[in-house]
């Protein structure tokens, strides 16, 4: 969880720089939040092998208290 609320800030902290490049075409600020996406692109899949490991984890330990 910790992960995906790195995510949620990240995604906040590009709102302002999103701002300024589409409604006053500030091309710094489009740099920055190219940068951000990046960063987002990075951890949503850090996330996802997150949660596919936990899931397997769990089938583990399921399957296990079958047998």
């Amino acid at each position: 969880m910790k992960k995906f609320n790195e995510f949620k800030n990240l995604i906040s902290s590009l709102e302002g720089d999103a701002d300024k490049f589409y409604t006053k075409g500030n091309s710094t600020a489009g740099t920055r939040v190219r940068q951000g996406m990046q960063e987002l692109k990075t951890l949503a899949q850090d996330i996802r092998l997150e949660i596919q490991e936990l899931k397997n984890k769990e089938k583990a330990v399921a399957a296990k208290g079958k047998k």
